[in-house]
């Protein structure tokens, strides 16, 4: 069996609500664009991938696959994945990690229509569900996280993270006691801080997290800044979550791990090149006894795929819910959504195994590229 083509259909995504994650994280709202990439074979199989966000437009990534990697990849075989991940590793000065991404997790696909499997069982499946946490905006007062997270509280979500303001550490603060008191001391609660203090701030908004028992503190400093997060992790008591958007591939967490920068590795399958890298990176953490808690993926599909990642290892322990839903949600005939216990379930279809709106995608298509 051979790969036949390769293409990227573009297709609108309207009406995203003003979404915020924090000073340094993209503002978004309006419209933009995802991409359906496709391949195809010389046995009527074809592999799916979405490329893209609600901020992100597809087109920034698309041309690069179709120039610089389309190439790579048809005439392969397609269950050759190993091979061709190295082979669209090496051509990273050309391209993102986003779009050989976007490769990898339509590889995986097709590989899993060709054994008549969903992905996690080709791979080794290690759970059927996973609990969900819910991963909040940036809000405008304490007062509103505090309602949004006794909200998700009361829904049976297994947890609640915190993307604050970042206008001011003591504002941060704030957000975090109010949340705490309006949960109680039992539930679940994280803080994501995306990358927006210097060390004093995230020395003393990191205090107060540990004091109100957070369970994890993500992305306080500059995602290049080991060095300082050395000195934090040896100043806290709570676990330090790193490495999301570290510059580089793989090979790049081996920095974080020999300094011993972080508690948990980060990542998902658009972010870190794939289903592929993800999978290296969560055996590497397991090696290291750490966990590799899986980013969300910035669309449908690639929450999917991320989906599939969880359900064939051991150590991560939550699937991430970005909310609102209108700035994450688009492009399947039913998305990811949590039970009234909080899980989220495995895809038991072969592949990727989401049934992909292929209405929608034609309607709304407003370019093709080959």
């Amino acid at each position: 069996m051979k790969i036949t083509d390769l293409t990227v259909t573009l297709f609108a995504w309207d009406d995203i609500p003003a979404t915020k994650y924090g000073k340094l994280a993209p503002t978004f709202e309006g419209s933009s664009q995802l991409g359906l990439v496709t391949i195809a074979t010389d046995e009527a199989f074809e592999g799916h991938a979405f490329l893209g966000n609600a901020s992100r437009s597809a087109e920034l990534d698309a041309l690069s696959i179709t120039r610089h990697l389309k190439p790579v990849v048809v005439d392969q075989d397609p269950l050759d994945r190993e091979r061709i991940y190295q082979d669209l590793a090496s051509r990273y000065r050309m391209t993102t990690p986003r779009a050989i991404g976007a490769i990898d997790v339509a590889l995986w696909d097709l590989g899993g229509k060709i054994a008549g499997l969903p992905i996690h069982r080709l791979i080794g499946s290690y759970r059927d569900r996973v609990p969900a946490y819910a991963s909040s905006p940036a809000l405008e007062t304490p007062e509103e996280y505090a309602e949004q997270a006794a909200q998700y509280q009361a829904d049976g979500w297994a947890a609640y993270k915190i993307h604050p303001p970042t206008v001011s550490a003591e504002g941060d603060i704030a957000v975090c006691r109010a949340v705490r008191e309006a949960v109680g001391d039992d539930y679940r609660i994280m803080l994501d801080s995306t990358w927006a203090y210097d060390y004093p701030d995230a020395l003393r908004v990191g205090k107060v997290a540990e004091e109100l028992n957070f369970y994890w503190y993500e992305d306080p400093l500059a995602d290049d800044d080991i060095g300082n997060y050395v000195k934090l992790r040896q100043q806290l008591g709570i676990p330090l979550m790193a490495t999301e958007y570290s510059p580089g591939g793989f090979t790049a967490y081996a920095p974080w791990l020999m300094a011993q920068a972080t508690d948990y590795l980060r990542g998902d399958v658009a972010v870190k090149g794939g289903i592929t890298a993800c999978l290296k990176t969560a055996h590497l953490a397991e090696a290291f006894h750490m966990n590799y808690e899986v980013h969300h993926g910035g669309n449908s599909l690639n929450n999917v795929a991320n989906l599939h990642v969880i359900m064939a290892i051991k150590n991560c322990e939550y699937f991430e819910v970005l909310l609102p839903s209108g700035a994450q949600k688009y492009g399947l005939v039913e998305d990811i959504d949590p039970d009234e216990q909080g899980f989220v379930y495995a895809f038991n279809e072969p592949g990727l195994g989401a049934q992909i709106d292929f209405d929608l995608i034609e309607r709304k298509r407003t370019a093709v590229l080959s």
